[in-house]
């Protein structure tokens, strides 16, 4: 199972610092150690091949102009004693067999000095212990036409290379011995370059979550010139247009609320007027003093005039709701009284009609009675228009609460209307472009809820059929009663 990342932003950056540093830390040694090796063999192997050089050109004098292989023997062994350090020689005439104490030699090596003048030399580790081991052709001597030509000898050395190998680890140990103190140190500016980079992400967070909380004016301080900074300045330019779009926001719907008050203040007058004489045309007009088609006209327009009165009502309470004028009137109340009151002021019959159930008893709740008749009556009636009868009601009261269900028959609210059946004005149907009522009881009976502290939701049962359920906390007046 692999491990979990870091989620936080800090530990983040201090785990990516930190690697950084590592990497950097481990580069470096890497480096420092491949370059210290490679100085180290290469001194190595120039001191030796100078010292050999410097033996052979001593000794190599006294051999007798035609060597046999004892001599080349005694030639190998005074170059042997002549080191003192562990180096093994041997010596080979023309390409022929090595005499003498050196073993290994390859013969790569051996064909590379054949015939030649110049000294190679190379490493090897084919027993696990690593040598340097030396071809070097000997030269005749200084004098005569043949000075410094090759002798057709070739002298072969093996150097064994434990003290560099041990330097060499020594120095691996140093290296480990300064990476890690190294990383450990390097916790500490990372948690700095943490700091410094987070404080203003917090600072923008904190921020965020004011204008979130609606302080629009919020505004934070430029300090310096990085990216950051550049960010602080772009989220001061969206808190001050955000802040700016708001107060124009407030300002057209402020005029919005007051229009369409105005408005509907303006009507009221001129609706009253006109659902009087119209009153007065349905009694002729039932009556039979009237022509058909006449009688007809009155109807319809007295109907019309009926439902432009119930839509200015509606928008004139909507805009005391807007304008934060609505004022709550609570009162100790009966439950049982104010349900059935609803339904007999508007002419709804039990049980073909509304089926109640109430629970046992007479309880009581402190509420506002005309407002919670008006969400009674809304969801009722709403039930009515789009259900199937009979709508049930139902009442539980709890220690805490009061809930109130009103469940109809018919197919449901479909699922995409759901989250819209408490907008204003909003239709299912966009084909219907009338309806029998404003658009607007949904949304009075959920701001009526809303005043009263409680919530209005509405859902589908499992059934068939919408429910629509009023949740009202159980208020106390100050001696103590429901």
């Amino acid at each position: 199972m692999s491990a979990a990342l870091p989620r936080g932003l800090r530990p983040r950056l201090v785990v990516a610092f930190v690697l950084v540093a590592a990497l950097s830390a481990l580069l470096t040694a890497a480096l420092t150690f491949r370059q210290a090796r490679s100085a180290i063999l290469d001194r190595t192997r120039d001191t030796a091949v100078e010292e050999l050089r410097r033996q052979v050109d001593a000794l190599a004098p006294n051999l007798p102009p035609d060597p046999t292989d004892g001599d080349l023997r005694i030639f190998a062994s005074q170059l042997d004693h002549a080191a003192g350090d562990g180096r093994r020689t041997a010596v080979s005439r023309d390409g022929g067999p090595l005499l003498g104490t050196a073993q290994g030699i390859g013969t790569a090596l051996r064909a590379a000095t054949r015939g030649g003048d110049t000294a190679f030399a190379e490493r090897v580790a084919s027993t696990g212990t690593p040598r340097l081991l030396i071809g070097m052709p000997v030269r005749y001597e200084d004098q005569g036409a043949d000075a410094g030509k090759p002798s057709g000898l070739v002298v072969y050395a093996a150097l064994p290379l434990d003290g560099e190998r041990a330097d060499i680890a020594t120095l691996i140990t140093a290296a480990w011995a300064g990476a890690v103190p190294a990383l450990a140190l390097a916790v500490v500016p990372a948690l700095f370059a943490a700091r410094g980079v987070l404080r203003p992400v917090r600072r923008l967070r904190s921020a965020a979550e004011r204008i979130t909380s609606g302080a629009l004016d919020t505004r934070l301080k430029v300090v310096g010139k990085d990216e950051l900074a550049a960010l602080t300045g772009t989220f001061n330019t969206m808190a001050a247009t955000l802040e700016r779009d708001d107060a124009e926001l407030r300002r057209m719907e402020a005029r919005a609320g007051r229009f369409a008050a105005d408005v509907s203040h303006e009507l009221r007058t001129p609706l009253a007027a006109m659902a009087a004489v119209t009153d007065a045309l349905d009694e002729d007009a039932h009556s039979g003093a009237l022509p058909a088609d006449t009688a007809d006209a009155v109807l319809l327009v007295s109907d019309e005039t009926r439902k432009l009165a119930v839509m200015v009502e509606d928008l004139m309470e909507i805009s005391r709701f807007d304008a934060g004028s609505a004022v709550l009137h609570p009162d100790d109340v009966s439950l049982r009284t104010v349900i059935h009151k609803t339904l007999q002021l508007r002419g709804w019959r039990e049980p073909e009609e509304v089926v109640t159930e109430l629970p046992e008893g007479d309880p009581r709740l402190r509420a506002d009675p005309r407002r919670l008749d008006v969400v009674l009556a809304n969801l009722i009636g709403n039930a009515l228009r789009h259900g199937a009868p009979p709508v049930t009601v139902r009442a539980v009261c709890a220690a805490d609460e009061v809930v109130i269900e009103v469940a109809d028959r018919g197919p449901g609210i479909p699922e995409d209307v759901l989250p819209h059946v408490f907008d204003r004005f909003y239709k299912a149907d966009a084909a219907r472009s009338r309806s029998e009522g404003s658009g607007l009881g949904l949304a009075i009976a959920a701001e009526n809820v809303r005043l009263h502290d409680g919530t209005l939701t509405a859902a589908n049962l499992p059934g068939g059929g919408a429910v629509f359920t009023v949740v009202l906390p159980v208020r106390r007046d100050p001696e103590g009663a429901l």
